[in-house]
């Protein structure tokens, strides 16, 4: 007699793998709700000035990094168009291919003799210049130290590289000499934002570099904040403290983003020529991924030439800091707010608590005008903020603006709850 085996499926790997990672990504995302922690991502449009259009309402922005109001200069379109004319509008290959282009070269020129260091290396974008630098540097057997505060390009950066980390308090001099001390590697690298992003305030670059010197290592800084805003025409943190030309160290590798005060897109590595050389052949981002179009590297040689010969646009930031700085006084007076110590563009307004920080941002949103919370884990726990960050851009009105908004809000013994639709932060 026989049988017919009824037909059964094929096992699927749903079938033999219940607990697959993607079933609990709803549950971690509703923590991130409950946390206050979920991040949005906005749509956003130039209009005119620091005015934009974010998801179709008009907002007077204090969050760009556009320091100097670049990005729209007419200048650095017009570059833009016509290096887009000249050389089309990809580069076709990485630079050690076919991707270095005439634009790109001669921007490389323009950056070193900017920064009066001896040679200078463009790349496509910051976060992947820090992440492989480090790496190119140091490795297994190797030591790195590094700023509690530093950037996550940096960070990444140090773990990629697989040498052994210490980390020192931020800006704590004394710990980070405790650590060079007892350091036995024969290869150490002290690696430090130059402005930090969240506070704002400016490392002591001449006791790194005298520490670096005394524990033979190398000094890797980033200035993201301070490049074309601070120093004299804007020439950035290291030639602030008096370390470029004739004074610059061999120890120390000096790098910058582009899209920031230079207005437009990419970073770039300056320092002695043997150290640029070594980073060429060893950096993996630099090597293998395509290299950045020359349309940009136009754009950025105007940047270069209005951040050098037009002193104005860091005259109107240094004046709108100072506008801010001393309207906030009153409010600090009769509030639990902290305003930190920064003579840069980012300005840091310590609320305290989440809820507080979001509840203030709200407020600015319903008000028109767009300043980001920031929160834990991004800055410690119990100092969210408000990071406003200023511009050439930005008038005596629109701080002003902001400053009344401010103090309207300050004046409310309750603010009100943001919706999860309206939180943003970084």
């Amino acid at each position: 007699m026989s049988t017919t085996m009824p037909h059964t499926a094929p096992e699927t790997a749903a079938d033999t793998a219940p607990n697959f990672w993607l079933q609990d990504i709803p549950k971690q995302l509703a923590a991130l709700d409950a946390g206050l922690l979920r991040r949005k991502r906005r749509t956003v449009a130039p209009l005119h000035g620091a005015h934009i259009s974010v998801d179709g309402q008009t907002m007077l922005q204090f969050c760009s990094n556009d320091y100097l109001g670049l990005a729209t200069h007419p200048e650095l379109v017009a570059a833009a168009c016509t290096g887009a004319q000249d050389f089309g509008v990809g580069s076709g290959g990485s630079p050690m291919v076919s991707g270095h282009s005439t634009a790109n070269e001669e921007l490389e020129q323009d950056l070193a003799r900017f920064v009066q260091l001896p040679r200078a290396l463009y790349f496509y974008a910051g976060f992947a210049t820090n992440a492989s630098i480090i790496p190119a540097l140091v490795g297994e057997g190797d030591a790195l130290f590094s700023d509690a505060l530093n950037h996550a390009s940096l960070i990444d950066g140090c773990r990629l590289s697989r040498a052994q980390i210490h980390r020192f308090a931020h800006g704590d001099l004394a710990a980070l000499e405790a650590l060079l001390a007892a350091s036995s590697a024969q290869r150490k690298l002290v690696v430090s934002d130059a402005v930090f992003s969240m506070d704002g305030n400016v490392a002591d670059i001449p006791g790194l570099l005298a520490l670096c010197e005394r524990y033979d290592a190398l000094l890797l800084l980033d200035d993201a904040h301070g490049f074309g805003v601070l120093g004299p025409e804007g020439r950035g943190c290291l030639a602030a403290a008096g370390l470029t030309g004739a004074n610059a160290s061999p120890r120390v590798l000096y790098m910058a983003t582009l899209s920031k005060a230079a207005g437009a897109s990419g970073a770039f590595v300056a320092g002695h020529d043997l150290l640029i050389e070594w980073l060429l052949q060893k950096t993996r981002s630099y090597i293998f991924a395509t290299a950045a179009p020359a349309l940009l590297a136009r754009a950025l040689q105007a940047s270069v030439r209005l951040m050098e010969h037009e002193p104005v646009l860091r005259e109107r930031l240094q004046a709108r800091i100072a506008q801010l700085r001393a309207g906030l006084e009153p409010l600090l007076a009769r509030t639990s707010w902290r305003l930190l110590p920064s003579h840069t563009a980012i300005q840091a307004l310590v609320i305290g608590s989440n809820d507080a920080a979001l509840a203030l941002m709200e407020g600015l949103r319903q008000r028109g005008l767009w300043v980001p919370a920031i929160r834990p884990p991004t800055v410690p726990k119990g100092t969210a903020r408000l990071r406003i960050a200023l511009s050439a851009a930005h008038t005596q009105e629109d701080v002003a603006q902001l400053l009344a908004a401010l103090s309207e809000l300050a004046d409310l013994t309750e603010l009100t709850e943001p919706a999860a639709a309206a939180l943003e932060t970084n």
